[in-house]
This record gives C-alpha cells, structure tokens and sequence, in this order.
C-alpha cells in the first residue's frame, strides 16, 4: 500500500535541499532564474497553462523536448501555436477533466491508490498499488468505471509508501529523514526544509550525532512539508543540492527531466508525468502532488526534488525502489516557501 519510507539521517546539510534554510519572503524565488536554459520548456508550459487556463486541456514536454498544449477547438489552437507551442486535439477539455478529478477526489479514500490528470492521455489515471485486491480492488474500479473513458486504472508494483529519508540524512526520535533545501527568511533567520511526515514525527533534529534545531511548522496530511529553524549557529548551511548550485524556485512541466536525491539511495532521475496528484497513503491523503518516474526507498523522505538551479519539490512517498524501478511522489516547493514566508539561497 501507499506507505512511508523512514531510515536514519546522513550527515551532510551542503548536500541536501530539505533541511533548514531562513525563512525569507522572496516573491522571485519563484521563478526560475533566466540563465537556467534547462528549465526554459517547463517555464513556458507553466506560463500557457496560466495563460489559457480551462481553455486547454494540460500541457507537457514531448520526447524532442518541446511544449505541446492540449486543446479541443481551432481558435485555442491557433493562439498556442502562436505563443510558440505545439498545439495536440484531444478529446475531453481541461474542464472535463477536472470534474473527473473531483469526483475521485470526493470518493476514492482507499490506501494503496493514487490519481492524477494526465496529460499525455488525456484521462485521469488512477494508480492502484499491490495491497489493493479483492473487494478493494473491485469497489475501486466501480468508481473509476463511472468515469467512462475519462478515467483509467493502472497497476503499480510494490505499496505507495511515505519515504522517510533523503539528501543528507538528518535524525528525530530515531527516525531518518532527508534534508531538503535549506532556506533563510528576510530577517537572515536559518530554516531547512523536509516532509511534512517527517517533522510529525518529533521536535528535536540532530545529523545523527549534533543537534540541528527544532520544528518550527509542520502539515501532514492533506500537505507533505515541514520546516525546522537551526539552532545550531556552528554548522554550515550550503544553499546547494550536492555540488549542485540553487538559485530559485518553481514547478516543473509534465514530461520534464528532472533529479531527486537522498540520504538511502543518492541521486536518481526521471520524468515528470503528472501534476496535482493525489495519493491516499495509510496515514491519510495528500494532494497537489508531483508524480515522477524517479525511484527513491526508505530514508529518502523530504530529499530535494530539482532541475539544473531550480528547486522543485521534497520527497514525499511512491512504491517501487531503485533496483526494480518506480513511482515517486513529491511536495511542490513553492508551496511551503510561500506559507513560511522563507526563500532558496
């Protein structure tokens, strides 16, 4: 079933996206920076998809890397061809879709599952882990069926967990969890980042053998973030993933390649397939999901999502591993930057 993946922290903070960092309120760290041509395609989706809104149906990168945009009538089509994308004709509109998706929203409660738009098949596709069987499993495709070809199923191996663990290991009442991408408020506060099912768990953060500092916020379910102010004023706090640099902000396009790394398994990557996902884990939902193509285990929970310079998301749960491959979801970073008034550094 959908789980969490807890293990012990990795000392390292240089290393990771989802320990503390300061608080800042940075309305530009929201955006990704201009010299980062990596991200430029996943800019210009998220720039359509806010320009066309309900007019589309989603957008995503194709495997030649360029922005196509779903759309169900000529002039739309016309305007995104002009704005400089590739405009697709499906047929169920961006408002269609979403009804769809509310209604799972407001009748699948069942652990182990997980649904999404997505965009390339223009359905909302719904994931139904290994513990999913029998009487579940026939209640589930029920729901889905009313959906008609709006929806689909598909079987995922393994559970959905939460994952608990990620960039450098970091320590609480003897867990493990990831840092995420250290932060700093206006102020020059110190703050990092991780999941939100993490810092339930305890108050108290150490690198296995030193205290870090103590939560300062956390939410979960419903959201996957948390965020713990040092108290340590010894330790160095590295604004970057590894020995990769952070300069911003955003949230990736469906089809983007992007990198997750963690204190069990270090650095993986993939594809984005899915935005606004939700997943029903055993200890409650979570929505407004990123789901990736990138594999992650137990301990990797509250690592860094990111692209090239550009911060995207905290390690949240999926099913699967790294040997046999996966599904990962992530908590979309804008979110918690913007609730706790912190920016990337």
């Amino acid at each position: 079933m959908l789980t969490r993946k807890l293990r012990r922290p990795i000392v390292g903070l240089a290393a990771c996206m989802l320990v503390g960092s300061a608080f800042v309120a940075s309305p530009a760290s929201a955006a990704p920076s201009a010299g980062d041509a990596s991200f430029a395609p996943s800019a210009l989706a998220s720039k359509l998809d806010a320009q066309f809104g309900s007019q589309t149906a989603g957008s995503y990168i194709d495997g030649a890397g360029k922005v196509v945009v779903n759309v169900t009538d000529a002039a739309t089509a016309r305007s995104v061809t002009a704005a400089g994308a590739t405009a697709r004709f499906v047929a169920h509109t961006g408002t269609e879709l979403a009804a769809a998706n509310d209604s799972l929203t407001a009748t699948l409660k069942t652990p182990g599952t997980a649904f999404a738009v997505d965009p390339v098949s223009n359905q909302v596709v719904v994931s139904v882990d290994s513990t999913v069987t029998g009487a579940k499993l026939a209640a589930v495709k029920a729901t889905v069926a009313k959906l008609g070809d709006k929806a689909r199923i598909e079987s995922i191996s393994g559970s959905l967990s939460v994952e608990i663990s990620g960039g450098d290991a970091i320590y609480v009442s003897g867990a493990r969890c990831s840092l995420g991408f250290n932060v700093r408020s206006s102020s020059g506060t110190n703050y990092f980042l991780t999941a939100g099912h993490c810092t339930n768990i305890g108050s108290t953060w150490t690198n296995g053998s030193t205290t870090l500092g103590t939560r300062a916020g956390t939410s979960f379910p419903g959201n996957d973030y948390g965020i713990v102010r040092y108290t340590n004023t010894t330790i160095t706090k590295s604004g970057a993933v590894g020995s990769q640099d952070i300069t911003s902000a955003s949230t990736p396009a469906v089809g983007a390649t992007v990198n997750r790394r963690g204190s069990t398994t270090g650095i993986h990557s993939g594809r984005v397939t899915a935005l606004n996902s939700t997943v029903n884990y055993a200890e409650g939902s979570v929505s407004g999901l990123i789901r990736t193509t990138v594999c992650a285990e137990p301990g990797d929970s509250g690592g860094p999502l990111y692209s090239g310079t550009t911060a995207l998301g905290l390690t949240s749960g999926g099913s699967g591993n790294c040997s046999s491959g996966g599904v990962t979801y992530f908590q979309p970073v804008t979110e918690p930057l913007s609730v706790y008034g912190v920016s990337v550094f």
